[in-house]
Parts: structure tokens; sequence; C-alpha cells
């Protein structure tokens, strides 16, 4: 009797697991398959109808006609891409300092800027508007890498992390003269690898997905990110709202963050892992 009761209940586990699944894959399917269907039909979710119209290539190619889809990909990727390196490499190198140093005001320190992540982004918009001006970085992916080079969040996460780190490893490497940014480089941030990948994921995708600082600070067409790019099309065909090529543009700013998500996955779950040994 007891071995039914486990049996069917691994059997409602699963059905759960693949109910809420479906649920999460729902909006990409519903992209997907309105992306591939003509733009002079009403938009279908029966499979024998999307069978019937056929499948079109063609909302894709108008997506690079309203848009300069390439240009405006690559200010993306650059933006995004080189803003979570330096990220990583200033988030890590201040959670080292305040995990490792102990120095006058240490605790005060780490403590106000803990308390800036109370602050929303909207707040901060009108003052560093008026400094990407005065550097003259509007129209400049400058203005969307620079101001989060290092955030409070990450500072905060590097340091947890770190903290766990042995600091007898530490003095080990200073007894053999190595120097600090050398133990910085060459111990700590191996031994942090699985933080580094998975802050790094969400710093790419916040990132990617980013529309209210490249609206304000790009202005010009061949500047501005794919997202805010994207948030035009529906004006870009008149009134009517083109389904089938908004989506087509939505499955082509997602499909990267499908690739970034899966290709960084086996790190999530060796930082999770990791995490589960240290407790």
């Amino acid at each position: 009797m007891a071995h039914i009761k486990k049996h069917w209940g691994k059997v409602g586990l699963h059905l759960s697991l693949l109910f809420f699944s479906f649920l999460a894959f729902f909006p990409l399917l519903w992209v997907l398959l309105t992306a591939f269907q003509p733009t002079d039909s009403g938009v279908s979710f029966v499979l024998g109808d999307i069978i019937k119209k056929g499948v079109t290539f063609k909302n894709f190619a108008r997506v690079t006609e309203l848009i300069p889809l390439a240009q405006n990909f690559w200010n993306t990727l650059v933006s995004s891409v080189i803003g979570t390196l330096l990220t990583l490499f200033f988030c890590s190198l201040a959670g080292f300092a305040f995990a490792k140093y102990r120095f006058p005001g240490n605790n005060f320190l780490f403590l106000f800027l803990l308390l800036t992540m109370v602050i929303p982004t909207e707040v901060t918009i009108v003052p560093l508007f008026i400094v990407m001006r005065k550097l003259g970085w509007i129209n400049n992916l400058l203005s969307l890498i620079i101001p989060r080079a290092a955030t409070a969040v990450g500072i905060f996460y590097m340091r947890q992390y770190i903290s766990a780190c042995p600091t007898e490893l530490l003095e080990q490497a200073r007894i053999d003269g190595c120097r600090e940014f050398g133990i910085f480089t060459r111990i700590v941030l191996p031994v942090i690898s699985p933080a580094l990948a998975s802050w790094g994921a969400i710093s790419l995708i916040a990132r990617w997905n980013d529309f209210i600082l490249p609206k304000i600070f790009l202005r010009a067409p061949d500047k501005q990110t794919l997202m805010v790019s994207i948030s035009l099309l529906p004006v870009s065909e008149g009134l009517s709202t083109p389904w089938p090529v908004i989506m087509a543009g939505v499955a082509i700013a997602t499909l990267p963050l499908i690739v970034a998500f899966v290709a960084l996955q086996r790190y999530d779950i060796a930082d999770i892992m990791a995490g589960a040994n240290k407790g």
C-alpha cells in the first residue's frame, strides 16, 4: 500500500512539474507560433490552421526593413557583454576587499552600501542624465556601461561568497610572495567561478532586457538597443499592429538569452551545490 502511494505521489509530482513547465514555456511558444504566421491573415493558435496557412520567414525580413536590426543587435551585445564583464570585475574586487580586509569603517561602509539598495532606479535617472550630458555620453553606449559597472547587489553577493574562501590559503600565498592583486586573480577568482557565472548570467539578462536607460540616453535610431527598437515596431506600420512582425522581433531578441542560459546553466547548478556543501 505504501509502495502504491509512493508511486502515485511521484506520478503526481511529475505531472505537476510538466504542467508548470508548460506554463513557463507557453509565452515562448506563443511568440514562435505568431512569428511564423502570415501578416495578412488573423493570428491563430490552432495547429491545423497554422499548417494550412504555411510557415513564413517574411516577418523576420520585415523586421530588418523597419529597424536597423543588425546595428541595434550589435549595440545591445556590446553594452551587455562589456557591462557584464566590468560588473563582474569590480563587484568581485569590492567583495574581496569587504570580505578579507579589515580597515576602519569596513562595516559602516558595507552597511551604507546595502542601504543604497532601497533607492529606486527611477529616483537616480534625472541626476544621472545630467551627469551623462555633461560628460557628452548621450547617444553613447558608455552611458549604459559605466554607471552600473558596480552594483550594491553584486558586491553583496560576491562578498558573501568570498567570505567562505579559506583565509589560510590567502595567507599562504602572501608567504610565498604573491602580491594582493595576484591573490585576487590567481586564487580568489578561480575559487568563486560558479558565483561569477551565476551573477554574470543575472547581469547579462538584466542589461540585455534594459529599457529605461537606453530609452533615455540613446536618441538616434542607429544608437538604440534591441529592446527599444522592438518597442517601436507597433507604430512602424501605421495604425495597424503587425503582431507576427513584432513577435519575430521578440524572437530575435530572446534567442541569445536562451543560448546564454543553456551555456551557463551548469555553472548555476555548481553554484547551488557549492552553497549546499558549505551549509
